[in-house]
Order: C-alpha cells, then structure tokens, then sequence
C-alpha cells in the first residue's frame, strides 16, 4: 500500500474537511505540464538521482498553482510535488540530476479540503476549488495560501475510483466547527 501524508481531522463543514498535517518534504519541479512534470519527478525517485537511490512513492502528488486564489485554474505555471516517504530528512534525501526538481520543505499547517472523484482536469479542480473557496468564504474561514490539488492515485486507476481533493491553507485562528 502506498503511503499517504498522515493528518488530523480538526472539523468539518458538511464535505469540508479542517486538517492539520505535520511538516513534510517534497520533490518539487515547476513550469512544466503535468506530464512532463510528473515524469522528471518520477524520475527522480526511480534512481535518477547524484546516488542513483530509489525512494518509495507516497501520495498525495501535490500542484499549486502559482497564479492568484481568484482565478483557480490550470496552467503550465504549476508547481507539482512528490511527497517524499516520512523519516526522510532533507539531509537523507539525494541531489536531484534533472534541472529544475528541487528539495523542498512544506512547514506544518492547518488546510481545509474537499474531496471529490473522477479525473482531476482542469474544469473539474476549477470547480471543486471555487466551491471550497464559497463555502469558506460564507463560514468566514481565513485562506492564508494558494489554492492546492492532491491526487492520491496511479493515472491507470478509472476515474470513478479516483481520489482527489482541492485544499487550501486556512488560518490556525479560523473557527472551525467541529
């Protein structure tokens, strides 16, 4: 089974969840479509690396968008991320060889998310990001952050046993209904 990111459940919000997840490391790469991304990062893990190491895939694959919270959608300005497995520390983790993919550290943070299935393309993730900034909005629950999409499967799994979710960084003083 794969690894995912561990998390609390702080609340909820009918299908809004409220999560705190621990600080993590990630594989990052920008600018590049999702496939070319995902590839130099999975190269990466597969070995292409200063010490030829294999690291285990963990879920969620993490994009932002680097664009502002007003006009969710997809665009090759993406930052696309591999979690990298927990008890790695930056220090264990091997210098990338492909240009452009980076060690990065996310801090711990509280995000509010919402799930949804099937593909995640473009239409899809604009919609379910603008109902979770809605929802935010109407409970008066502070974004602090860029909009976010996770895909917790392989890209062979049929759409409607996908999982995926919108998230977005909210602020630790939110109110946050339980």
């Amino acid at each position: 089974m794969t690894e995912e990111i561990p998390y609390r459940v702080t609340g909820q919000i009918g299908e809004i969840e409220f999560r705190t997840y621990p600080a993590i490391r990630v594989a990052s790469v920008s600018g590049h479509p999702d496939n070319e991304a995902f590839g130099y990062l999975f190269r990466y893990i597969s070995g292409n690396n200063r010490v030829k190491q294999k690291i285990p895939m963990t879920a969620p694959v993490i994009t932002t968008e680097t664009i502002p919270m007003t006009a969710p959608v997809i665009s090759d300005a993406a930052t696309m991320s591999f979690v990298m497995p927990e008890g790695y520390t930056r220090d264990d983790l091997p210098e990338p060889l492909e240009p452009g993919v980076r060690i990065e550290e996310i801090p711990a943070r509280t995000v509010a998310v919402i799930r949804f299935t099937g593909r995640a393309d473009p239409r899809a993730v604009e919609d379910q990001t603008a109902r979770l900034l809605a929802i935010l909005a109407e409970h008066q629950v502070r974004v602090i952050g860029s909009p976010f999409l996770m895909r917790y499967n392989a890209p062979f799994v049929p759409g409607f046993l996908r999982r995926n979710e919108a998230g977005v960084p909210i602020a630790t003083d939110a109110p946050v209904p339980g």
